[in-house]
């Protein structure tokens, strides 16, 4: 309850009595609720307020909810939005999904499924933000790195800055492979590729060694990894049963790309990512 109190919701519905059960059922459960009852309006309040997830009606007068969907993600790409409607039909999930829609709820639904497709969204997009959190923090070590280099003349220093910009630019959210020694990290995929193939990897996994690449210069607790890649508190204990069996999983993957052992547990603290040659 005390998180979902933080996180902002927006409904849209041009049905009222359909705004205010949908609104109670939210609030209920702790979500802070902003109404609107038509496209137009919805679009003026995101881009004046930070909104959390948004949900809404497609089958709204003048600006229908797909309209509203395109507007709220060329503002901003990763907002999750779940759609709404009674009159269902291929072509417009198909269309909500092509667009990007989170969820696709056929009404008449629930307040649990509601609730449960809210969360859900709400999980996601705090990966997404963990996620380019970490790659924010890989772009400013890289940028640090440059910066500290001993001058050693006037040309080796530009090739470093021109390295560090070409690294920087293979960094995005959504965008070309991050390099790691001879592998080659895949954001959009969910993927690591090597000479030796490609291995698929789960969100969690992900998130795990992308998170040992950003502190690679210290040893990362388990209950520090629980907090940051799955969101939430654990103690130690604990924290060490949630992340054994995924570092497990990653190493057993890793492994499969030239008998990498990337991931160091150090005893009794935590683990460490360890030193990779370019040859592996």
């Amino acid at each position: 309850m005390a998180e979902r109190q933080l996180m902002r919701l927006l409904l849209v519905d041009a049905d009222g009595v359909n705004r205010y059960t949908v609104s109670k059922a939210l609030q209920r459960v702790g979500y802070l609720v902003s109404e609107e009852s038509s496209g137009e309006a919805a679009l003026e309040r995101y881009d004046k307020t930070d909104f959390d997830l948004v949900l809404c009606e497609i089958d709204l007068p003048g600006m229908d909810g797909i309209r509203v969907l395109q507007g709220i993600k060329h503002a901003a790409p990763d907002a999750m939005v779940v759609l709404m409607t009674a009159q269902a039909n291929v072509e417009t999930a198909i269309q909500a999904l092509r667009h990007g829609a989170h969820d696709f709820l056929i009404k008449p639904c629930s307040s649990d499924d509601i609730r449960e497709s809210v969360e859900r969204g709400i999980a996601n997009a705090r990966s997404l933000t963990r996620r380019r959190r970490l790659l924010d923090t890989i772009e400013r070590t890289v940028s640090e790195l440059a910066r500290e280099v001993s001058d050693t003349g006037a040309a080796a220093t530009r090739d470093m800055e021109r390295g560090a910009a070409e690294i920087r630019e293979r960094m995005p959210l959504r965008g070309n492979a991050i390099c790691l020694g001879p592998l080659s990290i895949l954001p959009g995929k969910y993927q690591i590729e090597s000479d030796a193939g490609s291995v698929g990897l789960t969100p969690t996994e992900f998130d795990l060694l992308l998170y040992l690449a950003a502190h690679r210069s210290r040893v990362v607790s388990c209950h520090e990894l629980v907090r940051e890649v799955r969101g939430y508190h654990a103690e130690e204990t604990e924290a060490r049963e949630v992340i054994r069996p995924h570092v497990s999983n990653l190493r057993r993957k890793l492994r499969r790309l030239g008998d990498i052992d990337l991931i160091v547990n150090v005893r009794g603290i935590g683990y460490r990512l360890g030193e990779i040659s370019e040859e592996g």
